[in-house]
C-alpha cells in the first residue's frame, strides 16, 4: 500500500487486517463524500461543496468503523486526538449523519460537549449539511435540537454536560466534541451504561489535547483516555473494543516553531489547515498553548523533572543480564496507589529495569489490594536471578514483609523517601540522564511514570512528586529508580559487600 499523507497518527492502536476489511468505514467516507457539503468558506473547500475526504480521514474511518468476525463493530468507545482546524466538526457531522439515515431502525445519535454551544457545533455543522443538499433536506426533517429520520424512527439531538438529566436515553452513536473540557467524566459514563441495551454502540470522542486535571483535582476525562490509549498501543492493556488514534509530534521536545513537527500533528497541514497560519499563530501564541492546541500535547502545568527526549536517549532495550551485580528499589503501597521493584545494575553505566509493578486494573473494585505474597515472591526470586548489594525501600508500611525478607537473609537497607535523601538521589539520576550515565530497558511502565513526575521544591530542596496530590497517575516506578540508582551508583568500596548472595 502507498503511504497516505498524514497517517499513521503518532499513537494508533492496532485493528486486525481482518477487521479492516470488513469495515463499514468506506461506507462511510462514500456517504460523506456524496451527500454532505462543506458549511463555510475555509482552506478545504467553499461554502456549499461537496465535501472532499482526504486518505487520512478515509483510514480513521476505516479503523474506527472496523467490525468483527460476527459483523458487528469491534469498537465500543474510540478517543480521536487531533489538532485544531483539521475538519473535526466535518467529519463528525458527517458519521452522525450516516448513522441517522443508515443505522438500524430507532437508533438514537447524540452530540455531546462540556456545554450545549459546544455541544451544537457539531450538530449545528451537521444541520447545515442537511439544508445544502436537496437528497438530504427530502429525507430528515429538522428542529431547533433535533434532526429527524422519520422512517426509520431514528433521531439526532444534542446534549451538554448536565449529566443527571439524561437518565432514560438508548443510544447508538454518541458523538464526544472536544472531549477535553468535559468538567468531569460523568456525562461520558452516563452515556456509556445508556448505551448496554444497544447490540453494537459506538460512542466517539473527537477533541484536541487540554488540561491535565479535572475540577476536582483528578485526572481529567480526556487525559485519563489519553492514556488508557496509550497503554493499548505500548501493549500494557488489551482492549479491542477501544479505538484510540493521536496526532502528536513524535518527540516531546521537538521545537514546535519548526513546519516539520507542526506537521506531524496535523495531518491536514498544508491543505485542509493553512501553514501560514502557523507561521503567523507560532509568533503570537504562548508557546504551552501552542503546543496544546496547535500540536496537540498534553502540556504539564508543573516543571518537569527531565528536559522531554532526555529519557528516551537513554533507552537501550535489553534485560539486566543474570547474575551481576544489582540494587533492587521498592516502593510499596497497598490499595489505591501502585507497588513497584525496580532493578539498577552496578557499575559506571548502571542500567534501569522494571522487575514488576503492581497497579490496581481500572476494572476492579475498592476492595482491590497489592497481593503481598505475590510482592514477596518476586523479590526472592530477584534475589535468585541476580547478585542483590542491596534491596532499598521506604520502612513505611511494609515493615513487616521487610522483617520476614531480612530474617531470611535478604540485603534489606531502609531508604525513608525524606527531603534529605531524596534531594540528592533526584539530582544524581538527573544528571547521570543528561550526561549519558545511565541506560534504561524502555519498559513503558516505567517511561509512564517518569513522565509524570514533576518536581517539588520547597525549602528542604527539591525532589519528584504527583503534578498534584490526589492525581489517579503514578510515579512509584521513578521513585523506585531514583532510591536503587541512588546505591547502585555509589562505589562499591563505600558501601557493604560481604552479605552472602541469597539462595
Amino acid at each position: 500500500m502507498s503511504r497516505v499523507a498524514g497517517w499513521p497518527p503518532r499513537w494508533l492502536t492496532k485493528v486486525p487486517a481482518a477487521a479492516l476489511r470488513k469495515s463499514r468505514g468506506p461506507d462511510v467516507a462514500d456517504f460523506i463524500d456524496t451527500f454532505c457539503r462543506v458549511t463555510k468558506d475555509s482552506v478545504g473547500g467553499r461554502a456549499g461543496e461537496l465535501v472532499v475526504l482526504r486518505g487520512w480521514q478515509h483510514q480513521l474511518l476505516r479503523h474506527t468503523f472496523a467490525e468483527r468476525p460476527d459483523g458487528r463493530l469491534l469498537h465500543r468507545q474510540a478517543l480521536i486526538g487531533v489538532a485544531r482546524k483539521n475538519g473535526k466538526s466535518a467529519l463528525g457531522a458527517g458519521m452522525a449523519l450516516d448513522h441517522l439515515l443508515f443505522g438500524s431502525p430507532g437508533s438514537e445519535v447524540y452530540s455531546c460537549a462540556g456545554d450545549r454551544e459546544q455541544a451544537r457545533i457539531v450538530f449545528g455543522t451537521a444541520k447545515r449539511m442537511v439544508e445544502l443538499d436537496p437528497e438530504l433536506s427530502d429525507r430528515l426533517k429538522l428542529y431547533r435540537d433535533a434532526i429527524e429520520h422519520t422512517e426509520a424512527g431514528s433521531v439526532y439531538k444534542v446534549l451538554s454536560a448536565e449529566a443527571y438529566s439524561k437518565e432514560g436515553l438508548n443510544p447508538t452513536l454518541v458523538l464526544f466534541d472536544e472531549v477535553h473540557v468535559q468538567p468531569n467524566r460523568e456525562l461520558w459514563d452516563v452515556m456509556a451504561q445508556a448505551m448496554g441495551a444497544r447490540t453494537e454502540p459506538l460512542m466517539v470522542g473527537i477533541t484536541t489535547a487540554g488540561v491535565r486535571f479535572d475540577t476536582s483535582g483528578q485526572d481529567s476525562l480526556c487525559y485519563s483516555m489519553y492514556q488508557y490509549g496509550r497503554k493499548i498501543v505500548t501493549g500494557e492493556l488489551d482492549d479491542p473494543s477501544f479505538f484510540f488514534a493521536w496526532w502528536e509530534p513524535r518527540e516531546p521536545s521537538a521545537d514546535h516553531r519548526d513546519p516539520m513537527v507542526q506537521r506531524e500533528a496535523n495531518p491536514g497541514f498544508g491543505d485542509i489547515v493553512s501553514a501560514e497560519d502557523f507561521e503567523t499563530m507560532v509568533l503570537k501564541t504562548p508557546e504551552a498553548e501552542f503546543r496544546t492546541k496547535r500540536c496537540n500535547q498534553f502540556v504539564a502545568s508543573a516543571t518537569a523533572w527531565l528536559p522531554a527526549g532526555a529519557w528516551t536517549a537513554c533507552k537501550d532495550e535489553r534485560a539486566v543480564p543474570d547474575g551481576v551485580e544489582v540494587c533492587l528499589g521498592f516502593d510499596g503501597s497497598f490499595n489505591n496507589d501502585s507497588t513497584a521493584l525496580v532493578v539498577v545494575s552496578c557499575g559506571d553505566v548502571p542500567h534501569v529495569d522494571v522487575v514488576e509493578c503492581w497497579e490496581k486494573p481500572a476494572e476492579a473494585g475498592q476492595d482491590w489490594a497489592v497481593p503481598i505474597v505475590e510482592v514477596e515472591d518476586k523479590i526472592r526470586e530477584s534475589c535468585r536471578r541476580w547478585k542483590v548489594r542491596e534491596i532499598v525501600c521506604d520502612p513505611f508500611r511494609w515493615a513487616r514483609t521487610y522483617q520476614i525478607l531480612e530474617d531470611e537473609g535478604l540485603p534489606i537497607v531502609e531508604y525513608p523517601q525524606s527531603s534529605a535523601r531524596m534531594t540528592p538521589a533526584t539530582q544524581r539520576l538527573y544528571e547521570a540522564v543528561l550526561n549519558a550515565g545511565v541506560t534504561q530497558s524502555g519498559d513503558p511502565r516505567l517511561d509512564r511514570h517518569i513522565s509524570n513526575a514533576v518536581l517539588k521544591q520547597d525549602s528542604r530542596g527539591t525532589r519528584i512528586t504527583k503534578e498534584a496530590k490526589n492525581s489517579a497517575r503514578k510515579i512509584d516506578l521513578a521513585v523506585a529508580a531514583v532510591m536503587a540508582f541512588d546505591r547502585a551508583a555509589t562505589p562499591a568500596e563505600t558501601v557493604d559487600v560481604g552479605l552472602p548472595f541469597w539462595t
